[in-house]
């Protein structure tokens, strides 16, 4: 793969180089590969065959874990976060202990390695949000939670310029990757004005059905808006917004193998 330079940007083909456009600019390749029956018959390739099965597993599971969020990364995403999250998603699988290579899963790995993914690399959470806050995930009931003791908004939330209020957000899922079906629930607090007032703790609850024997997700992010003439505005479709995994709980037979 080579990058075009020059005033000219090709794209389409010319002999066997082809020249096509991505978000990292104009680029060329080569033509060319293994033939594709080959690849899927010959002995020689097994090894190709299992990468392949396992890195197509992960990425329909990371489509699966943001179409779950979708209400939320509608606000919060960077454009590299399907390749970003397939990537994890194949640390999991890769995690299996149980099944052969080829065969591994999300579902037997270890998921918990996703703990801390950003959804949007551009505004991590930790970056702008320095007040303590607690997830907690209780199967039994259902719940998914996380609790920010009081705070001043001011001091503890770095905000983009231009936004004057802020939104907490969390949302909690179910999700089974193996008919890629989730429930969910998606929480927010009030409109914070970023200022020095003293705001009292918020308990963010998301629920799902209670006893649940499926992989439970929580997440917490932030929504900057803008007041203008008591209209809230949302700033740049999101950019600003960060949105992080912040707890991850696997059924206890998943974590026994």
């Amino acid at each position: 793969m080579a990058r075009q330079k020059g005033i000219m940007k090709l794209e389409g083909t010319i002999g066997d180089v082809s020249f096509y456009k991505t978000s990292d600019g104009y680029l060329a390749r080569e033509k060319g590969g293994v033939d594709a029956d080959r690849i899927k018959n010959d002995p020689a390739f097994q090894r190709t065959r299992e990468n392949g099965s396992e890195f197509g597993k992960a990425g329909r599971a990371g489509r699966v874990l943001r179409t779950a969020f979708r209400l939320l990364l509608q606000n919060a995403a960077d454009k590299k976060v399907t390749s970003r999250l397939t990537k994890e998603m194949i640390r999991v699988i890769q995690s299996d202990a149980v099944n052969e290579r080829g065969k591994r899963t999300v579902t037997a790995g270890i998921q918990g390695l996703l703990s801390g993914f950003d959804f949007n690399i551009n505004s991590k959470l930790s970056a702008t949000l320095f007040t303590p806050y607690v997830p907690a995930i209780d199967r039994v009931a259902g719940t998914l939670n996380v609790s920010i003791p009081e705070f001043v908004p001011g001091n503890t939330i770095v905000g983009p310029q231009g936004a004057t209020h802020v939104k907490i957000v969390s949302a909690g899922a179910a999700i089974n990757y193996e008919d890629e079906t989730f429930e969910v629930t998606v929480t927010k607090s009030n409109d914070l004005a970023l200022g020095s007032q003293l705001e009292e703790a918020i308990e963010l609850s998301n629920a799902v059905a209670a006893n649940n024997q499926q992989s439970l997700y929580l997440v917490l992010g932030l929504e900057f808006v803008q007041s203008v003439n008591g209209e809230m505005y949302p700033l740049k479709n999101g950019s600003f917004n960060p949105l992080t995994l912040v707890a991850v709980d696997q059924p206890a037979a998943v974590e026994e193998n």
